[in-house]
Parts: C-alpha cells; structure tokens; sequence
C-alpha cells in the first residue's frame, strides 16, 4: 500500500544541516570554503542550512562576518535550498539588528535563541521573540535549548508565540519530548529535532525534521532516515537511525562541543572547515582518529 504523503508543515525543508563556519589557516571567515561546503551539502540531499548557529561559532564571530556568511551561501545554494540565520543573542536590540541584517544579505529566515545567562522570565522572553519576529519580514524558528541559554521556552509560552504570524517554527533541543508533543497537538508549529537522537522520533510524532550538526559529514545517511520513513519503511528508518548513532555519539557526547568534532572530521575528510575560535580548541590526534573511525564504519555499512 502507498503511503499518504506527509501533511506535517516544514517551511524550511525536513532536512537541516547546522552549518559549520569554514574559516582559514589564519582564522578569518573563508567565504570561498563556505560555497563549496554549501553546495556539497545540498547536492547530499540537505533541504535547508543553517547559518551561524553555535556549531557555526556565532560567539565568535562578528555582525559583518554573519551578513557575509549568508551571502556567499545564498549565492552557492541559489534557490535549491532554504537559508536560516541564527541572529539569536543575549541583547534584543543587537538580535532585532541581526535579524534585519540577514534579509538583507539573502536569507529565507531567522532561527532565534533565548537570550542567554540573562535568564528573562517567560513574559519577557516572550516580548523578546515578538519583537525580533516583527523586526523584519522573515519567518522566525525558535530555538529552545536551556541546557546552553538556563533558560525554557515553557510549552505554554510557545503555544502563545504560535499566533504570531511570523513565528512558524521551532529546533528543539529541550529534552522534553512530552512537551515537544503538547506544543504539536496546539499548534502549528513545525517542529524540528535538534537532537540527532531525536530525530526519528520527533519525526514520527509529526516533526517537521531535524537540524543537525552531524549533518555536515553525512548528510545524505541522516536523510535516509527520513525518507525510509515517508516510504512506508518504518523498520528500515529505525534500522538506519539506530547505524547513525556510534557516529553522533562520538561527535555529540564525547565531551566537546559539537563545532569542534564536525571541523576536525571534515579536516580528515578534506572539506572546508578550519581551526575553531578561542575559547574552543581542536581535537586531539586520538579523538579525529576516532571520529574518524567511527565515520568509516558508518559509510562502509548496510544502506550507507
């Protein structure tokens, strides 16, 4: 029997890479590295990146630096792909300016984080998304990650931002999938995983997808997941889920941030990536073995 086609709203494609920032030997923003990871990840099979998030090292890099990121991208992906810009900070004015800095430069929408250390209560977390959201005309995606920002978008706070007309989406990294569910029973939110562990998960539940920043070294093995499960092919989808999971380990949870185990496995792999940006320092030899390692385990499977 063929399977009904997906209703689940996904205004920025089902599959999200978290983009890296490639910089040079040097450190300085390499725009030409940024085309080239670009296509590559689009031609793998990503609908959608995502510009300056925490694994593009938005802490460290500046306002001018983010609107040129975003330009070079849109001009490597043109229309085959959908560009985010993560313009979230712990300074509403700086984020509002941001966010309309990135329509300026291309981009098709703005994934907005809590501000951060501040930890504003609800009431004025939710002031701040709907000033942001009415700072320009693009569609706004919600980040919500307490575990970095100390503070929750509490599931009643975006229930209420659901009404706001530019508020279309949300990347989930809250760790609560019972709240994730009550917000989609809501709303109409779209919900994407931004826990690689979740990914199918969510995704069964009626998420939208995932933005993932393994997705920078095997992008087309994390759309497999989806697209088996759109098939029909639910078994298959938990089969290749469950084969992704020693490499987002290994990238997710071995103790570093997520920014520097995707750039020194796309350094062994020869992509563009460049040192990361002090506070952060590169992996060890012994760990790029290993992600290394796990990655040519992953590709030389089953499906890969």
């Amino acid at each position: 029997m063929t399977p009904a086609p997906r209703t689940t709203p996904a205004p920025f494609g089902r599959a999200l890479c978290a983009m890296i920032t490639p910089f040079t030997a040097s450190g300085a923003l390499d725009t030409d590295g940024a085309r080239l990871l670009a296509d590559r990840l689009v031609s793998a099979g990503c609908d959608g990146l995502v510009l300056s998030g925490t694994t593009g090292e938005s802490p460290t890099t500046s306002d001018a630096e983010k609107a040129a990121l975003v330009a070079a991208v849109r001009e490597a992906v043109g229309d085959r792909a959908s560009v985010v810009a993560g313009v979230g900070t712990s300074d509403t004015r700086h984020t509002v300016r941001l966010a309309r800095e990135a329509e300026k430069a291309g981009a098709d929408g703005v994934l907005v984080v809590s501000p951060y250390y501040s930890r504003p209560p609800q009431d004025a977390l939710e002031a701040h998304f709907r000033e942001v959201a009415d700072a320009s005309g693009l569609p706004v995606m919600l980040y919500d990650i307490p575990g970095r920002t100390g503070t929750r978008i509490e599931p009643d706070t975006m229930v209420r931002l659901a009404g706001h007309p530019r508020i279309v989406a949300v990347k989930d990294c809250s760790y609560d999938f019972l709240g994730a569910q009550k917000v989609l029973a809501r709303t109409d939110l779209a919900y994407y995983a931004g826990c690689e562990e979740h990914n199918l998960a969510l995704y069964a539940v009626g998420g939208a997808g995932y933005v993932s920043t393994v997705a920078n070294v095997v992008p087309a093995q994390l759309r497999a997941v989806l697209d088996a499960f759109d098939e029909g092919d639910t078994t298959g989808a938990a089969g290749r889920q469950h084969r992704l999971m020693e490499l987002v380990e290994s990238m997710m949870a071995s103790g570093l941030p997520g920014t520097v185990t995707a750039k020194a496995l796309l350094g062994e792999l020869g992509l563009p990536a460049g040192p990361v940006r002090a506070p952060l320092r590169p992996a060890g030899r012994e760990t790029t073995a290993g992600l290394r390692a796990a990655y040519e385990r992953l590709v030389a499977g089953p499906h890969s």
